[in-house]
């Protein structure tokens, strides 16, 4: 039982919702239902990597100029050196 109402009066009503709308127009209903709910999951998922690309954009960490070229450098001359000898 769920909150009072039985599996018997759950058909009864299922039955006069098919017997008024009819199985076309319910089957109908459910596959635009389903389209909105699958619609607004891809809406929503967009959104959110939206987000988490404009957040990836806006860090300021990635702005900073990084020491690591002169570093590179550095090394390059280094090994060109070695080879040099």
């Amino acid at each position: 039982m769920l909150g009072g109402i039985s599996i018997w009066q759950l058909l009864i009503v299922l039955a006069i919702v098919i017997m008024i709308f009819g199985t076309k127009k319910l089957r109908s209903l459910g596959g635009d239902l389903g389209g909105a709910v699958k619609g607004f999951k891809k809406a929503m998922n967009d959104d959110e990597a939206k987000n988490d690309a404009d957040s990836k954009d806006s860090d300021p960490l990635k702005t900073l100029p990084k020491d690591d070229d002169t570093v590179q450098d550095a090394d390059f001359s280094k090994t060109k050196d070695k080879e040099n000898r």
